[in-house]
């Protein structure tokens, strides 16, 4: 007779002997490597408690800690609004797991963007690549922030397992917050936001207002100005 109380998660089967067999194949694979903490940066940090800290998700996403630590996660690919991953379980084959984020709506977009032009000097420091502790409340604000609501999120799993979130998602969710870590404008990719644009735009936006301050009321704005080369983007 099964018993609950006595039984024990299975180990994923060997992932790093499946990660090269899966290069020779592709060598293009981006398994996921966790050393240390599960998450460095406040951003991937944010992203990680974002998601613990929705009940939907509570009890759920803890299951994939362990995971994702035994670099079960064997490749990860981010696209706009779309995750792609293989995970190794306890099978030989991996499991196929496909995450689909909501986009960004565009009334809380255009918010953002006019908040963001309010601070101009954490745009260059976003620019470069990372992300201003500045922007941390507008970003990860619940409700109308960046990141995204259970609501906001659909996930699907090869593996057999009955749960709605199986170990194999909540393994690619703490997954993507690592590769956060690694390349923070995947951030805005995975909402399917156009990373320069929102810094051309709060750009264009504060020019403008500091045009009308100055009592040289005009329509103009940075067109004939390289934005990008600006910021080095």
């Amino acid at each position: 007779m099964w018993d609950y109380y006595s039984y024990k998660p299975k180990k994923p089967k060997n992932p790093a002997a499946q990660i090269e067999k899966l290069r020779k194949k592709n060598p293009d694979i981006r398994p996921t490597v966790i050393v240390g903490k599960l998450a460095k940066t406040w951003w991937a940090q944010a992203w990680n408690e974002n998601l613990e800290g929705y009940a939907d998700y509570s009890n759920r996403i803890s299951r994939g800690r362990s995971y994702v630590r035994s670099g079960a996660v064997l490749d990860l690919s981010i696209f706009a609004g779309e995750v792609n991953a293989l995970v190794q379980g306890s099978r030989a084959k991996p499991y196929e797991v496909n995450i689909k984020i909501s986009p960004l709506p565009q009334k809380e977009w255009s918010e953002i963007t006019k908040q963001c032009s309010r601070r101009i000097a954490s745009l260059e420091e976003l620019a470069s690549g990372r992300f201003p502790l500045e922007l941390m409340e507008l970003f990860t604000s619940r409700g109308d922030g960046l990141f995204p609501s259970p609501r906001d999120i659909r996930f699907d799993c090869s593996c057999p397992d009955w749960a709605s979130m199986c170990k194999h998602v909540a393994a690619v969710l703490y997954g993507i917050g690592a590769r956060f870590d690694e390349e923070p404008t995947l951030f805005f990719k995975l909402r399917d936001i156009e990373f320069t644009d929102l810094i051309k735009k709060s750009v264009d936006e504060k020019m403008n207002s500091m045009l009308k301050n100055a009592g040289k009321s005009t329509t103009r704005t940075m067109k004939d100005i390289d934005t990008y080369e600006l910021f080095g983007v």
